[in-house]
């Protein structure tokens, strides 16, 4: 996710902390794990319920595959759409439910081909039908409506509200972490549940609607333009994206062979579409520290927004200066191993997506005619004390300011201190084995320092915990 600018973000947090201070080893076992020619396998999950956001996402879910078909309408402001979602009960229960925004309604429901019955409590879709643990369904939805953003747990301006957000001329465009999916689609919106996604989108033409994966197919018939997307890799809801209206693509390949494209609004500034262009480059510098791409395509998609995000193989980046910057495609890009091929279980677990792709964007721009790194260390550890007064420490941070640079910033600092403990070679080869140790897998820090300790023949426990879990800033050694 788009962040602010280190130096202007760390000073104002120094700036607002006496205010503010005043105010206030192995993965785990996949259970119901098919053989291996299920083509859900990849897909089985373990789902939780949040620590932070309990009331998104039912455990008693595992979503394996989404095939959803929508029709946008930018003149009525409405979306019509169809779903079947395949998943797997992963308890005996005589009801399930799904997170879904109040503005859609159901017309039909249908559960392995049998009329069921569906209500309404708040954004929750109760489907009165008995599942037995373990056991597959698949559940059919006609569904209609204006959807609506909703509110953020967050300060920060630029994620007042997430999930489906629509311009005053009817182009939309979808950012949905920690969650918002369910404001376009019934789901099981939480990071613990990846699954596979089959995305059609109709819009009048000439504007065409752009999602995730490989773009399958590209029709226009009476007026209308069709686009059917193909993501082949399991993902969290909040790495989902739908945009539609006048997008203009430009495609290229990387030097390791990966499809790149950009989908771009006609009036976008030219060195906004060059900054994007710094994506082949910045794909092979990444390959380089954290091994192969781990997808088969990279895109961009560039909305009316204000904030970007990592969304699984099309990032979605808002039209202005800073979220098109070189230093954010960097980001967003190394988020395909932090976050994406590897996340979090649990969103009090962000900061193991945030913290490496900052460290990483920051060697990055160290090494492109940036500040040096150190210098970059040293103005973080200098606010590090008054960002963890303002939002806590990064794996245990105040659930109202999610997102806030204390996930990105501390983190980061601690993966340099560690680096210097550890060495140049033991550092970056941990730094690239833990997302293929754990590809397709979401997880969690006890999973995640055990791993690191193993990898590094090193205890950790001590320092992971002062860093990630204490009020106060550990011991950083000085400058050099």
């Amino acid at each position: 996710m788009r962040r602010t600018a280190p130096a202007a973000l760390l000073a104002a947090l120094a700036l607002a902390a006496p205010t503010l201070a005043a105010c206030s080893s192995e993965p785990a076992a996949q259970p119901g794990a098919a053989a291996a020619e299920d083509p859900y396998a990849a897909a089985v999950s373990d789902p939780r319920e949040d620590s932070l956001y309990p009331d998104v996402g039912d455990p008693g879910v595992d979503a394996l595959h989404y095939d959803l078909d929508l029709a946008w309408d930018p003149d009525a402001r409405e979306l019509a759409a169809t779903e079947v979602l395949t998943f797997r009960a992963t308890t005996t229960a005589e009801s399930f439910r799904l997170d879904l925004g109040e503005p859609l309604e159901v017309t039909a429901a249908t559960l392995d081909g049998e009329p069921v019955d569906v209500a309404r409590e708040g954004k929750d879709l109760v489907v009165g039908a008995p599942v037995e643990a373990d056991a597959r369904h698949e559940l059919a939805l006609d569904y209609a409506g204006t959807p609506q953003p909703v509110p953020a747990p967050s300060a920060r301006d630029d994620i007042a509200t997430t999930g489906w957000h629509t311009t005053p001329t009817g182009e939309t465009w979808t950012m949905q972490e920690p969650y918002g999916a369910y404001s376009w689609y019934a789901v099981n919106d939480h990071p613990s549940d990846k699954a596979f996604y089959d995305v059609a989108v109709e819009v009048p033409s000439p504007w065409v609607g752009v999602s995730n994966g490989e773009l399958v197919s590209r029709t226009e018939e009476a007026g209308t333009t069709r686009t059917q997307w193909h993501l082949e890799e399991p993902a969290a809801s909040y790495l989902v994206t739908v945009a539609t209206g006048e997008l203009e693509v430009t495609e290229e390949v990387s030097a390791g062979g990966t499809p790149i494209s950009y989908w771009t609004p006609p009036d976008l500034a030219p060195r906004r579409l060059a900054n994007l262009r710094v994506a082949p480059d910045a794909l092979t510098w990444l390959e380089e520290r954290l091994g192969p791409y781990p997808f088969s395509t990279l895109g961009f998609v560039v909305v009316d927004g204000d904030s970007g995000m990592e969304t699984q193989t099309m990032v979605t980046l808002g039209n202005d200066a800073y979220t098109t910057s070189e230093p954010v495609v960097v980001h967003e890009i190394a988020h395909h191993w932090y976050g994406n091929q590897v996340g979090p279980a649990d969103w009090s677990e962000v900061w193991m997506n945030e913290g490496m792709t900052m460290y990483l964007q920051l060697a990055w721009e160290a090494e492109h005619g940036g500040r040096p790194l150190q210098e970059e260390m040293d103005e973080i550890a200098a606010g590090d004390a008054a960002s963890r007064a303002y939002a806590g420490p990064p794996a245990s941070f105040d659930p109202a300011a999610f997102g806030d640079g204390n996930i990105y910033y501390l983190p980061a600092l601690m993966w340099h201190e560690l680096r210097a403990d550890l060495g140049e070679d033991a550092f970056w080869s941990m730094v690239r084995a833990w997302p293929a140790a754990r590809d397709d897998v979401a997880t969690d820090r006890e999973d995640y320092w055990a791993w690191l300790e193993e990898e590094t023949g090193t205890e950790l426990t001590g320092f992971l915990e002062a860093w990630l879990l204490g009020e106060r800033t550990p011991p950083v050694d000085a400058a050099g």
